[in-house]
């Protein structure tokens, strides 16, 4: 109860800044030059190209973007099943990584809807945190060019998570989620979809259980709830932008 107040507390907060144009850009690290596009990620691209050679995708679709807990999700197309998905997430990634990859993760694809998942990689790295405002920005960044080179796309943004693994970090990823729910919220053709319930116990502990060792990454299991929570999003969705049946 405590913690979903908090949660309410920061969405009526980040609201107001919204509301106010202000989009906390202002906030320290918010300037960060992005990413260089170097070769930590030419493999992973390497094997999208490969595999867009082999079964080329159809356009038009659901494309998954982000980090590796996107990536581990190697059944997601099976799960979300009829709907037309395409994983296209790299592990390790930060959003300044989404930014850089942009022309290689979005037009080629055409999609009409982008389920987006980055950011914890942004809150774990480094000594100090970062602003997540600053993360934020970058997320805001990647949906204004997903508009602008695919107008009418929609954006379902899917909240980072409170891993067991960086408990210390938990109040920048409520901040960041936060930022994020206000944004969807007050923008058309965004959702925001919270994860977080799903990984607690009755009495908000991490259920450990879902967890790998390394008290980030996911059990199969995880996944289970995770489509439970997003399938239904992503029906309605498609439902009001994909194609258009004929017949009876």
């Amino acid at each position: 109860m405590l913690h979903r107040m908090r949660i309410q507390r920061l969405v009526a907060a980040a609201s107001f800044a919204l509301l106010l144009a202000g989009w906390p850009l202002g906030a320290p690290g918010a300037e960060q030059a992005p990413a260089e596009k170097g070769p930590r990620y030419e493999a992973a691209f390497a094997a999208f190209a490969e595999a867009d050679r082999a079964s080329p995708p159809a356009p038009g679709g659901i494309l998954f973007v982000g980090s590796s807990i996107f990536r581990q999700w190697t059944t997601v197309a099976e799960q979300m099943k009829p709907l037309p998905v395409l994983n296209r997430a790299f592990g390790g990634s930060r959003t300044a990584d989404q930014l850089v990859r942009f022309e290689q993760l979005v037009p080629r694809y055409a999609p009409k809807v982008i389920v987006y998942y980055c950011g914890s990689n942004d809150v774990r790295a480094g000594t100090e945190p970062e602003a997540p405002a600053a993360i934020f920005a970058r997320f805001r960044e990647f949906s204004e060019r997903a508009q602008r080179a695919l107008p009418g796309v929609r954006v379902v943004f899917v909240s980072s998570t409170r891993s067991p693994d960086r408990v210390a970090r938990w109040e920048q990823v409520d901040h960041y989620n936060a930022l994020a729910r206000a944004y969807c919220e007050s923008h058309p053709g965004h959702t925001f979809v919270d994860i977080n319930p799903l990984l607690v116990d009755a009495d908000g502990h991490p259920r450990l259980d879902l967890y790998r060792a390394d008290k980030l990454h996911f059990h199969p299991p995880a996944y289970e709830l995770f489509t439970a929570r997003l399938k239904p999003v992503l029906e309605r969705i498609w439902a009001e932008v994909g194609p258009a049946r004929s017949g009876p």
